[in-house]
């Protein structure tokens, strides 16, 4: 019931602040958002007993900011190649291991990959991802594990 708890004030409070409004109508369609969230999770942890408590870290926020940098580095990447009048595109798919041992972990990885433009995770099958990538460069950042090392312990194992 702690995990519900600590789910539901931060689901809560990420609405009410990414929101900006405080009439009743927007307040209203967010606890029922909220709620819904809630179910699903109560849902999925009924269906496949995993359950990961995210604990309070300060890594998390520092992962965060990290990678909201990366996601502009990288955006200002592809609208250079975008406008470009010979882009030098090099596209690839390739398979690269992750250190992450859990479910959490992987899939926070391949979100984190598929957020940065450029790279698109398509597969996770075990300890490997199948990635996209439009530049040789953004494969190598993927290759290097840069994201993969920087995930913070909690979510892993």
């Amino acid at each position: 019931m702690n995990h519900f708890a600590w789910l539901s004030l931060a689901l809560a409070l990420a609405w009410w602040l990414l929101s900006g409004h405080g009439g009743l109508l927007l307040p209203a369609l967010g606890l029922a958002s909220v709620l819904l969230v809630l179910g699903l999770s109560w849902r999925m942890d009924r269906i496949d007993g995993e359950r990961r408590a995210l604990r309070p870290s300060l890594r998390l926020p520092v992962f965060v900011a990290w990678l909201l940098r990366e996601v502009a580095l990288a955006n200002l990447q592809v609208v250079r190649l975008i406008l470009s009048p010979r882009p030098a595109l090099s596209p690839s798919v390739f398979r690269v291991g992750t250190r992450q041992t859990s479910e959490l972990g992987k899939v926070v990885l391949g979100n984190s990959i598929t957020l940065t433009p450029g790279t698109v995770t398509i597969d996770i099958e075990g300890d490997v991802l199948l990635v996209h990538a439009l530049t040789e460069a953004s494969a190598e950042d993927v290759r290097a594990g840069s994201i993969d090392r920087r995930i913070p312990a909690g979510l892993d194992g």
